[in-house]
């Protein structure tokens, strides 16, 4: 069995998302030969990561009734999920973690973990607009405990992971503008391109949660597809 972080990925997910997560990789996970030949040339700590967050995936899957299958990166690294399969996955120093939905289910996943941590010199100008860095800094005098550039840049990766499998396109850092609410710890990412248009209508925006544990960022968007909003 995995070593989970019990609950902190299914705090920012709903019902319909599968989530698994460890702290720890694993040495004994056993890759298809399509995985393998994608890292045949990654260094040690590439390897492992790769196979612990595929160990995450596999187990997701099952909780959805999806038998376990070779996930290889496709176009721009993104993972290529069975038919029928929305999903995301993380990796970053100690934490490995995967989300999965059925189709009928969920329209797109994005979640991304980061340490709890500031972000070097010169990196919060490059992901970040005016008025972005504006309200950090008024988070930042109302709940100062929290790594508010981090969480920012974690917004806007799960931003980017929950867009490109709908679009097959690249987001620019620009191209989003994201909003927290530190009470009810959410966050609203509006779209300042034309966005996705998808079974639910055009995507003018992602509506995400965001936690802050363990010392880690975490951030999930989670697009329910229309029957399930209906229902």
């Amino acid at each position: 069995m995995l070593t989970t972080l019990a609950g902190l990925l299914e705090r920012l997910t709903p019902s319909t998302v599968a989530a698994e997560e460890t702290f720890t990789d694993r040495a004994d996970v056993r890759l298809y030969p399509a995985e393998e030949a994608a890292i045949a040339r990654a260094v040690p700590k590439r390897r492992r990561e790769f196979a612990t967050v595929r160990s995450c995936a596999r187990t997701a899957l099952t909780r959805i009734g999806v038998a376990p299958a070779p996930i290889v990166p496709g176009h721009r690294g993104a993972p290529a999920w069975p038919a029928g399969v929305v999903g995301s996955m993380t990796h970053c120093a100690g934490y490995r973690a995967c989300a999965v939905a059925l189709a009928h289910d969920v329209i797109t996943i994005g979640v991304d973990a980061e340490p709890a941590q500031r972000l070097p010199d010169g990196v919060l100008d490059v992901i970040s607009l005016p008025a972005e860095r504006a309200a950090l800094a008024a988070l930042a005098q109302q709940a100062p405990g929290i790594a508010w550039d981090r969480m920012l840049f974690s917004a806007k990766e799960a931003v980017y992971k929950a867009w490109f499998p709908l679009m097959r396109a690249p987001l620019d850092f620009s191209e989003a503008t994201v909003d927290f609410d530190p009470v009810g710890r959410t966050f609203t990412a509006r779209l300042l391109v034309p966005g996705p248009a998808t079974p639910a209508g055009q995507l003018t925006e992602f509506s995400g949660r965001w936690l802050q544990a363990r010392g880690l960022v975490l951030s999930a968007i989670v697009v329910p597809a229309p029957s399930v909003v209906a229902a």
